[in-house]
């Protein structure tokens, strides 16, 4: 694939994927979206690489979905019936799960924020290092649907039932140093200093005898995502009908006008 919207840089046993749309602070289109998962998937016949780092250019890792322009018309879903509609939802679900399943050792080194999709990306990695300043946070339910792409369990894992309930029912953005006391960040770094800790991070790894840290990653992930499939499966039914709904339209009518919604239950 030639990739637009992505950069891959290796330097020996390690590299780095950076989202490269700083312009939509690399908000994710369905090309992007395409791109790393097949990015993410080519890493399965690369027995040389033990470590990627996720990076993002300009002012923030990832803003989450682009809701502010359509895509290219040849890169659009057919939508025409509801059977097509939900087969098109999975490719959130197939990015995350892409970034999961890595054989390498993965770490996301976040800048600015991470929002919504960006933040589930983040959290499908192995380790996270925040840069000062940087947040994270699921707006989701701010525009009247539900958290997709598998990204509810991964938040539960790393910060527990309660405190997901807050960050994902809330909406709201929380802050380095909150998500390093939360577990959901393991470290927070000056800003200058993020992409240098990161490397120091993955030569560490790097380092270990790779099919033993590969078959540690993966039983790990096994044994605390048992059960993510018994309910994640219908994540993409849960949109449908959340997106059928008036909370739904207000929730999205309200982010295009910068003002608080009205929610009332329809």
């Amino acid at each position: 694939m030639d990739y637009q919207h992505i950069e891959i840089r290796k330097d020996g046993p390690i590299a780095t994927l950076t989202l490269n749309r700083p312009e939509k602070l690399n908000a994710l289109n369905r090309r992007i979206m395409q791109e790393i998962i097949h990015a993410a998937r080519s890493f399965g016949t690369d027995t040389e690489t033990r470590v990627v780092i996720f990076s993002g250019a300009g002012k923030h890792f990832c803003a989450g979905a682009d809701l502010s322009a359509g895509d290219a018309e040849d890169e659009r879903p057919d939508v025409s019936t509801r059977l097509k509609l939900r087969r098109s939802l999975s490719l959130g679900a197939d990015l995350v799960s892409a970034i999961y399943g890595m054989d390498q050792i993965t770490i996301a080194a976040i800048h600015g924020a991470a929002l919504g999709g960006g933040a589930c990306m983040v959290t499908a990695c192995d380790f996270r290092i925040g840069a000062e300043g940087s947040f994270c946070g699921y707006p989701e339910v701010n525009r009247g649907m539900n958290l997709q792409w598998v990204g509810l369990p991964l938040c539960v894992h790393l910060i527990g039932p309660s405190r997901a309930k807050r960050m994902i029912a809330l909406g709201r953005n929380e802050d380095a140093a909150t998500l390093l006391d939360w577990g959901f960040y393991d470290e927070v770094v000056p800003r200058d200093e993020l992409l240098e800790r990161a490397m120091a991070m993955a030569r560490d790894y790097a380092d270990q005898p790779p099919i033993a840290a590969q078959m540690i990653k993966q039983s790990v992930n096994a044994v605390v995502s048992a059960l993510d499939r018994s309910i994640m499966h219908m994540d993409r039914d849960q949109w449908m009908l959340t997106a059928g709904t008036d909370d739904y339209r207000e929730g999205i009518k309200a982010f295009f006008e910068k003002r608080k919604p009205e929610f009332k239950g329809n």
